[in-house]
């Protein structure tokens, strides 16, 4: 029997927000609540003419956006960061129950989301200031940097996170003066639209940002084939496409995409520590976050004893599914989630790996339910241990020395995130700058980069391309522009003056530049 079934969103309300989709045609979607397999919605989906439509709006508006200037585009923005922290609850009701995850994560999407519009909101203004540089003849040549918005962005978003996911990459880019077209996914419109409900009644104009809907394969193309810039994040084999249809058109592209995370735990670590930080780390939106943790590599002298404070906090977690706070997992988000953890953890035990805790659905709490899975004695010839599971399954490997660990964290073609614990916090920074990896969290599992807004996060490798949060999450939404103005003499030889001569005195110049390390 399934606990705590959702409270449906009122008919008037899914009304008004499925108003907001860029649809004029009569083709709908369903979609339906993974707390308990009921009907939400019928989104209008989007045809190429409305995507079309949405694009020729969002262009006459950019023009208009960008002159309002940073600090009045700031200005709305941080209005966007007030109205969601005044609207959290509402919000958090409609992530859970479009989702399945816990109440704690879908808080969290709403405090990122705040924090990410904050941050472009105070400090769009200063990254955007035209910058002036040294000029090939110093007082004579100014030389100004410029940074032009794009124009047009597309942003395609998932399902797992859909508010903060939807929202941190568009904001940025509306702070830098672009307009946008959004494409979230058909699971979690309803809160895509909530959240762009509440962005237009803190002062971003309709046309500004507009959403669409339908198929990824048509409808998310379509974004491909007419934005200035395009941001994705996803699965690596879909990004593989955008990053094609933006190379083919020579447009910018941002892609966050798989990981296959590990943790380090040193012989040194604190264990409660480190089994805390594994517990939110591994089973967060029911292991459905592209930072999560999937290998779990703990030095030999502490293998033991970390496993058994490990499994047992798994075994104490709290399944509920539903919208109070009591929940700590929540629910796979989809059949075809459940079909992909099922399988491999299947053919991991088919093939000798020990099942130390979970391994199975829990369809009597939720229809895609499943339980927190601990593995040991995962092999190569196992799906789970290269391919990314994206679920609540976790496998532990023990490791000797901190090169073993450095080798075994590498072994993926990942490198979104990683995690490393130790007491010495400069062998754990020297350990963790050899991991390749956009981010590695020392003594934490992923919220002390996640939540630092001015440091730049993104992958290496199969993990994407760019970066979002800091300044280059904004600044990858701009044009580098160089303005240079020359005043006095030319910077060719002058009148009269021979080149022979014209080259002897450039080679005393440059010779007196190289020494002032002009």
């Amino acid at each position: 029997m399934h606990t705590d079934v959702p409270r449906l969103v009122a008919p008037d309300r899914v009304a008004d927000l499925v108003a907001l989709v860029t649809a004029s045609g009569g083709e709908v979607a369903e979609t339906v609540s993974p707390l308990d397999g009921s009907t939400l919605a019928r989104i209008p989906q989007s045809s190429l003419v409305d995507v079309d439509g949405a694009f020729a709006r969002a262009r006459a508006a950019q023009p208009v956006w960008a002159a309002l200037g940073a600090s009045e585009r700031g200005r709305r923005l941080l209005e966007f960061h007030d109205l969601l922290l005044a609207e959290q609850a509402q919000l958090v009701d409609l992530i859970i129950t479009e989702t399945g995850k816990s109440r704690r994560d879908a808080t969290d999407e709403v405090f990122h989301a705040a924090m990410t519009a904050r941050y472009y909101g105070v400090h769009a203004e200063r990254f955007l200031r035209r910058e002036r540089r040294l000029g090939a003849i110093p007082v004579l040549t100014r030389v100004d940097v410029n940074h032009v918005p794009k124009g047009v962005v597309g942003v395609i978003s998932p399902w797992n996170y859909p508010l903060t996911m939807g929202f941190s990459d568009g904001v940025a880019a509306l702070a830098a003066g672009n307009t946008v077209v959004a494409k979230p996914d058909a699971q979690t419109m309803l809160t895509a639209l909530a959240a762009l409900e509440v962005l237009r009644r803190a002062g971003v104009p309709d046309d500004v940002w507009q959403v669409v809907a339908g198929p990824g394969g048509e409808i998310g193309t379509a974004l491909v084939e007419r934005a200035d810039h395009i941001t994705f994040t996803g699965s690596t084999a879909t990004g593989r496409k955008v990053a094609a249809g933006a190379a083919e058109r020579l447009i910018s592209a941002s892609l966050e995409l798989g990981g296959k995370n590990p943790m380090v735990v040193l012989e040194d670590a604190d264990l409660d520590a480190a089994v805390d930080g594994a517990i939110r780390g591994c089973f967060g939106n029911a292991g459905q976050l592209c930072v999560s943790f999937e290998r779990l590599y703990v030095a030999r002298p502490v293998y033991h004893a970390f496993r058994s404070r490990f499994v047992d906090a798994v075994r104490a977690l709290d399944l509920t599914v539903g919208l109070d706070w009591s929940c700590d997992v929540g629910t796979l988000t989809s059949p075809a989630q459940l079909e992909k953890v099922s399988a491999h953890v299947e053919d991991a035990r088919a093939k000798g790996a020990v099942v130390l805790v979970g391994g199975h659905p829990r369809e009597d709490l939720a229809p895609w339910c499943y339980a927190p899975t601990v593995l040991e004695g995962v092999t190569e010839s196992m799906d789970l241990y290269r391919n990314e599971t994206f679920g609540p399954v976790v496998a532990l490997y023990p490791f000797d020395t901190d090169d073993e660990a450095v080798e075994l964290a590498n072994d993926s073609v990942y490198g979104l995130n990683a995690s490393v614990w130790s007491r010495d916090g400069h062998r754990a920074r020297a350990l963790a700058s050899r991991i390749r990896s956009g981010s590695v969290n020392v003594n934490e599992a992923l919220a002390a980069s996640f939540g630092s807004l001015s440091a730049p996060m993104g992958g290496f490798g199969d993990s994407g391309l760019g970066r979002r949060q800091g300044p280059e999450g904004l600044l990858r939404f701009t044009e580098v522009q160089t303005v240079a103005s020359q005043r006095g003499m030319g910077v060719g030889a002058p009148a009269g003056v021979s080149r022979e001569k014209f080259a002897a005195v450039m080679t005393s110049a440059l010779k007196v530049m190289r020494a002032l390390r002009l």
